[in-house]
């Protein structure tokens, strides 16, 4: 018996019910159907004693899976910020998993990694940064702000007479970092990881946009500092006013990170690219390529200006190393990791400089529309300014908000995601997906306006004082 046969039969499997996912995308439930834990015991509590077939394993996996899968790759999913993925992404990827490449060393995987540094020279070009920035490809957005602010620290540090590397934090300088009141939880973890602590807020706007007058008066000479901006407020895809935070940190020296995980993109866009102007005279850009671009999970992308800078941080050593120059493990945190900037090389050869922009377009058209629509529904309100992709709805009260989210889950159409925003509950519309086009729009609209009809009905026949 050949011995890759099991392999290819579990291939085989697999794309055939892959083509019954995907193509089940446009009419099952947003929502799963079932919890972790009744998967648990649809999938088998019970370690087998007995080798099983990989392609019965695989057939087992997926019609049994079925109700504990969310549909996030469908158009109706607006849920978090979560693109689906782009065909040729999703292609590419299959390939890496076949493929088996290492791709943390150049020599362990040539064309990996050719294929990440064209990527990353597409990106650099389509971004409008420094074309010879490094570009790295971790694990997402949280790992990408880490290596970003771990390449600041070290920095800054360096720059105050202090080593990092060699003699630790302790006993050094006390780093400062300045933000926004709204800056994003993966920058607070990823600076906590850094042993860097909660960073200083700053005054921002109602739009979440951080008050480069308060940032100046925040700002300390003499002191390592690091400043973090925001390309894409994860709650009104607001994004901060580059040329005047960026000029007051510069002022003191301190080096300047924009946090874009879903908006760095805008700059794809002519329509659109206004939203970052200045945002590439920072130091270090963070993105997460499964948002706007379109890949699968996990591909975030690292980009600093400084490529020194992030080799001093990250880069790796050891005597078995067969090193060559660009190793990606340089601008990584592992070792070894899959090949994540081929799906990214994929989608932007596919889509093209024109694509990418049409992509950015749609989605902002698609967000604009939603909210012109769901503005004009009893008792709702945009709270936002919609510069982008994101959407924040207030429907009254916080209860009549949260009721008419939980419904809006249970009816299965549609998946808009319940949060709080500036000290009330809201629902939160983030347009991610490539696959999103008017009519799931107008599904989710309609599915929308039904369950809010019907929570304002059961309201009326409610007695009076009963909640």
């Amino acid at each position: 018996m050949n011995d890759r046969v099991p392999t290819l039969e579990s291939l085989r499997t697999a794309h055939r019910h892959a083509d019954d996912w995907i193509t089940s995308l446009d009419t099952r439930d947003v929502p799963a159907r079932a919890t972790a834990e009744q998967m648990m015991s649809a999938l088998g509590t019970r370690l087998p004693d007995e080798p099983t077939d990989p392609a019965e394993v695989v057939d087992l996996l997926a019609t049994r899976g079925g109700p504990g899968l969310v549909a996030s790759p469908s158009g109706r999913f607006f849920g978090m910020v979560v693109g689906g993925t782009h065909p040729a992404a999703l292609g590419a990827d299959w390939l890496v998993s076949a493929w088996d490449q290492n791709a943390g060393l150049g020599v362990l995987a040539p064309t990996a990694t050719a294929a990440e540094q064209l990527a990353g020279s597409w990106l650099l070009e389509l971004l409008g940064l420094p074309s010879d920035a490094a570009v790295g490809f971790p694990t997402g957005a949280t790992m990408s702000n880490w290596s970003c602010l771990a390449a600041a620290r070290d920095a800054v540090l360096r720059t105050a007479g202090w080593d990092v590397a060699q003699r630790g934090l302790t006993g050094g300088p006390r780093v400062r970092v300045l933000a926004g009141t709204e800056v994003h939880e993966s920058v607070l973890f990823a600076l906590s990881y850094l042993g860097l602590g909660e960073p200083r807020r700053v005054a921002a706007d109602a739009q979440g946009r951080i008050d480069p007058v308060a940032l100046a008066a925040a700002l300390d000479p003499g002191v390592p500092t690091i400043v973090v901006l925001q390309a894409g407020n994860v709650h009104s895809g607001a994004f901060d006013p580059f040329p005047e935070a960026i000029a007051a940190a510069r002022r003191v020296g301190a080096w300047v990170h924009v946090d874009g995980a879903f908006g760095l993109f805008a700059a794809c866009s002519p329509a659109l690219r206004q939203l970052t102007a200045g945002m590439e005279l920072a130091d270090s850009w963070t993105s997460d390529a499964h948002k706007t671009l379109n890949v699968p999970y996990d591909c975030g992308i690292t980009i600093v200006r400084d490529a020194a800078a992030l080799n001093n941080a990250l880069g790796k050593h050891g005597a078995y190393l067969i090193r060559g120059a660009g190793d990606p493990t340089d601008r990584t945190p592992e070792f070894s990791r899959r090949a994540r900037g081929v799906p990214v090389w994929a989608v932007l050869r596919s889509l093209g400089r024109q694509g990418c922009a049409e992509l950015l377009d749609r989605l902002h058209a698609n967000a604009a529309a939603f909210a012109a629509a769901a503005g004009e529904l009893p008792g709702v309100r945009v709270l936002n300014d919609v510069v982008y992709t994101q959407v924040c709805l207030s429907l009254g009260s916080d209860d009549r908000t949260a009721e008419v989210g939980r419904r809006l889950m249970a009816d299965g159409t549609t998946w808009i995601s319940g949060s709080r925003w500036r000290g009330q509950a809201v629902l939160r519309v983030s347009v991610s997906n490539w696959s999103t086009g008017p009519d799931d729009v107008r599904r989710s609209l309609e599915a929308l306006r039904a369950v809010i009809a019907d929570v304002d009905v059961e309201t009326q026949r409610r007695p009076a004082g009963r909640s």
